[in-house]
């Protein structure tokens, strides 16, 4: 049995739901912050990932990271790094499309907390750094679990945007969305069966420490 669709499906979404956190956190607290009309504008882009087909995400991907395109020649030329059918595609197709919801999940926790207390910590004189990581992350605790665990989970699914920038390389950048569809076409469904009953059961485990963390928050 070759369990390296598995892994890679794993690496994937453990990295992505990592950058994802910080990065996610960071860009929420910083539009929680800033004025209507820009939050607006840039809430806006950072969904649209969310709700385009991930198909379409995939191509502007390839375009941007293409070796004929500036971005991608200069990445290459410069520093070696290729990004298509590299599992680094894996990463950045999973994160483009699994980032709004780490960050709208975040979003939205912050706007659930008191304001009162985000200003009396400004008036005491803390430090953004430290109001953000010791008065509203704790208070929006629920919101940043529950859009870490999806995040981790649409990370792992993902296959529309992968299966353009990073293709479908054995022991490589297979994930195992891609070896589901690939059997499924093949014909070969117990295999397909299997690799959904795994998945499954993994999507099931990661659900239920949530519950299980966000229960204990309740309790306090």
């Amino acid at each position: 049995m070759d369990w390296s669709p598995l892994i890679i499906s794993l690496k994937t979404g453990i990295v992505v739901t990592a950058l994802s956190f910080f990065i996610g956190i960071w860009t929420a607290w910083k539009i929680y912050g800033t004025n209507n009309k820009i939050k607006c504008f840039t809430d806006s882009l950072l969904t649209l990932p969310m709700v385009i087909p991930p198909t379409a995400a995939g191509f502007i991907l390839l375009l941007v990271f293409s070796t004929r395109r500036p971005i991608g020649s200069f990445l290459f030329d410069k520093f070696n790094i290729r990004v298509i059918q590299t599992w680094l595609g894996c990463i950045i197709a999973a994160f483009v499309i699994s980032f709004p919801l780490m960050y709208r999940n975040a979003r939205a926790a912050f706007e659930q907390v008191d304001k009162d207390v985000i200003y009396a910590a400004r008036t005491l004189g803390m430090r953004e750094s430290r109001i953000l990581t010791r008065v509203a992350m704790p208070a929006a605790a629920h919101g940043l679990v529950s859009g870490s665990v999806l995040t981790f989970a649409r990370a792992m699914g993902e296959y529309g945007a992968t299966s353009m920038l990073a293709g479908n390389i054995a022991g490589k950048t297979a994930t195992v969305s891609q070896k589901i569809a690939m059997v499924t076409q093949d014909g070969d469904y117990f295999a397909a069966g299997f690799w959904v009953i795994v998945v499954m059961i993994i999507a099931f485990i990661a659900i239920l420490l949530m519950n299980i963390v966000l229960s204990r928050f309740i309790r306090r």
